[in-house]
């Protein structure tokens, strides 16, 4: 049965019986069979039992046999388009499965599920097909593919070259036609009679790079105008270049379709026989001209089981798009391992497993650094390396206070917080307005989880004050001595200032003083006599204080942005990284470089989707904003440990100590 990718399990489990080990020891897949309503058995079934096969793997035959014996039914499985960042020979999980009651995606012998599908579904929905828009928006964005070791900042060869794609020898998609060298050496004249004097490159398989299986080209077919090309480039980086694509069956024939191309297919993969490939060899029965939506919803929505490793559950495409480029970031950016300086003692188990799935970090207190590596610093540590600093979806509870980051930003031009130079972010925020659709309307949900879920940077909750009526502005004290305030203002910068000035701007007004937790908690400097204001709001909740209100008065609060989230007029009289950018009133000074005009989901976007990286605690994971949203609205989050704990408040009365000595 095709298109399982629904969230959520059948009520009862159809046996499923197995004949290949790979399903008894791989636990993801058995997970997601679960989930999918089978339930993995030995044995033999009776005749209306059902038995599952692993593709065209080599034991395939067993349960071929023992379904002609018994006259039991096939269910045949394989890895989903979008698998993982590693093939999984290296032992990376997969991100879904392909679960087929009739043949097979890539043997064009019996139709499979899948190509009755794209043959007789409607695939007229409207939603269904934005959908399907918006997830190529998303993939294309993260430069995401079936597998994802690549970089996707690698140079591709100079535009023009026609790209002819290689494939393993002995993939399945070619055994099932028959295809052998002496078809690849065809396509590859068809390539140069049909392109004469053209730079024809030949892209390895990733599995042909590492050493794991040959490819059908190698560097004897090397000439002045012919040239492998293994590098780990993103594949719709080589896309753009392309002048031309030539594939037998290989997955990226499917993605160059999404790519713009129309690739010429010498063999008989899915996806040719459309109308969205030139097909050497067509496929009879497929008469059909589809869009290239409607392919992709039917290959990528309907015909998958996704699944969610961060949640445990089924899902849909979009959830895998989110975790996978997660995961892929994660890899891309630490892949090289990491020298770490200016960390606390405290801050390195959770740096350790934040950037550490690849090679621990070296801290560079602790060892003479490795020049190999790429180096790191914490932001107020020092200049000359890429800068770690906390994200703005944090945790629930203070750093102050000791409590690990589920967010961090890495920035290797500068860090958001100081506007005398450009910063990582500062390009992300100008580049937003070239966001496509699919992006967009990712950071729009993700605004409005946060919005429903009252999410703010800390997550400490509190009560809500008794406010007076009539026009209410927000005030957000902050820590003094705080990098944003040293670097981000100029007059106005001390709580008093701030309160002064907004008081003089608003004299009508009803001003909410909310004092910063740091500052509450007497871990930091910046406590006023706030008694110019009419409601001092003490431990109270930001986020209901921001609702309660109709605007914001800042210096550089990130309340403000929260703020922004949720709707509100915001005025600033610092420079924050969101001001400046024409969403916000902007007393203070702005540099002449924010000339871009973003929408609120652009810099939403930027900002906490593609500027900071998440870590789940749960799965020890790097994972996606959206299930740090779920985490923190949940409070599924580990506690504290007792060590840290006391240190915390060791700390706390060290601070406090040294700020009154200080007075």
């Amino acid at each position: 049965m095709a298109g399982r990718s629904h969230i959520g399990s059948y009520v009862g489990r159809t046996p499923l019986y197995v004949y290949n080990g790979g399903f008894l020891t791989q636990r993801r897949t058995r997970r997601i069979l679960s989930l999918a309503g089978y339930d993995i058995k030995l044995g033999t079934p009776g005749s209306d039992g059902l038995i599952g096969l692993w593709g065209a793997s080599p034991t395939a035959h067993r349960g071929e046999a023992v379904s002609k014996r018994t006259g039991a039914g096939l269910i045949r499985v394989e890895d989903a388009f979008l698998r993982s960042v590693h093939p999984g020979r290296d032992g990376d999980l997969a991100h879904g499965l392909l679960i087929d009651g009739s043949g097979i995606h890539f043997d064009p012998s019996v139709p499979s599920d899948l190509e009755t599908l794209l043959a007789t579904h409607p695939l007229d929905d409207t939603a269904l097909l934005d959908r399907a828009r918006q997830a190529v928006d998303l993939i294309q964005h993260s430069h995401l593919s079936k597998y994802n070791a690549f970089h996707s900042e690698i140079e591709p060869p100079a535009p023009g070259y026609v790209l002819v794609i290689d494939q393993t020898e002995g993939d399945a998609s070619l055994t099932a036609i028959g295809a052998n060298k002496a078809l690849f050496r065809e396509m590859l004249v068809f390539a140069q009679t049909e392109h004469p004097g053209a730079r024809i490159v030949i892209k390895s398989h990733p599995e042909t790079a590492a050493g794991h299986r040959p490819g059908h080209f190698s560097a004897r077919d090397e000439t002045n105008l012919i040239s492998l090309y293994d590098a780990p480039v993103s594949p719709w980086r080589l896309f753009e270049g392309a002048r031309a694509v030539y594939t037998v069956s290989s997955g990226l024939g499917f993605e160059a379709i999404y790519a713009g191309h129309k690739p010429r297919v010498f063999g008989k993969p899915f996806y040719a026989g459309w109308g969205l490939t030139i097909d050497e060899f067509p496929v009879d029965r497929r008469q059909r001209n589809l869009s290239r939506a409607q392919l992709f919803a039917a290959a990528m929505i309907l015909y998958p089981t996704w699944y969610d490793p961060h949640r445990d559950r089924l899902c849909e495409i979009e959830d895998v798009i989110y975790a996978l480029s997660a995961a892929a970031r994660a890899w891309r950016e630490d892949n090289e391992g990491w020298v770490a300086s200016g960390m606390r003692l405290w801050k390195r188990r959770p740096m350790s497993r934040f950037f550490g799935s690849v090679r621990a970090p070296i801290f560079a207190e602790d060892s003479k650094p490795a020049p190999e590596r790429p180096r790191m610093i914490w932001a107020s540590k020092g200049l000359g390396a890429v800068r770690v600093e906390d994200g703005f979806l944090r945790s629930k509870g203070l750093g102050a206070e000791l409590v690990p980051p589920l967010s961090l930003v890495l920035d290797d031009l500068g860090i958001y917080y100081d506007p005398t130079q450009e910063s990582r972010l500062e390009k992300l925020i100008s580049a937003s307005i070239t966001l496509r659709p699919g992006p967009l309307e990712r950071a729009r949900l993700l605004r409005m989880a946060l919005t429903k879920a009252g999410l703010s940077k800390y997550n400490l909750g509190g009560s809500l004050p008794d406010l007076p009526e009539g026009r209410r502005i927000l005030v957000p004290g902050q820590v003094e001595d705080d990098a944003s305030i040293l670097m981000g203002t100029d007059a106005i910068s001390t709580n008093r200032a701030l309160l002064d000035d907004a008081r003089r701007a608003n004299p009508d007004a009803i001003l909410i003083y909310k004092p910063h937790p740091d500052v509450e908690a007497g871990l930091r400097p910046g406590k006023i006599d706030a008694s110019t204001a009419d409601v001092i709001a003490n431990s109270a909740d930001p986020i209901a204080l921001i609702a309660a209100c109709d605007e914001v008065w800042t210096m550089t609060s990130l309340l403000g942005f929260e703020a922004l989230i949720r709707g509100k007029d915001v005025t600033c009289l610092g420079t924050p990284f969101y001001s400046g950018w024409g969403l916000t009133q902007d007393l203070g000074r702005v540099p002449a470089r924010r000339q871009a005009r973003p929408s609120l989901d652009g810099l939403i976007h930027a900002a906490l989707i593609d500027y900071a990286r998440y870590f789940d605690p749960v799965t020890g994971t790097a994972c996606p904003a959206e299930v740090i949203v779920d985490r923190l609205r949940d409070d599924k989050l580990p506690k504290l440990g007792l060590g840290l704990r006391l240190l915390s408040k060791a700390q706390g009365a060290a601070a406090s100590y040294a700020h009154l000595w200080r007075r």
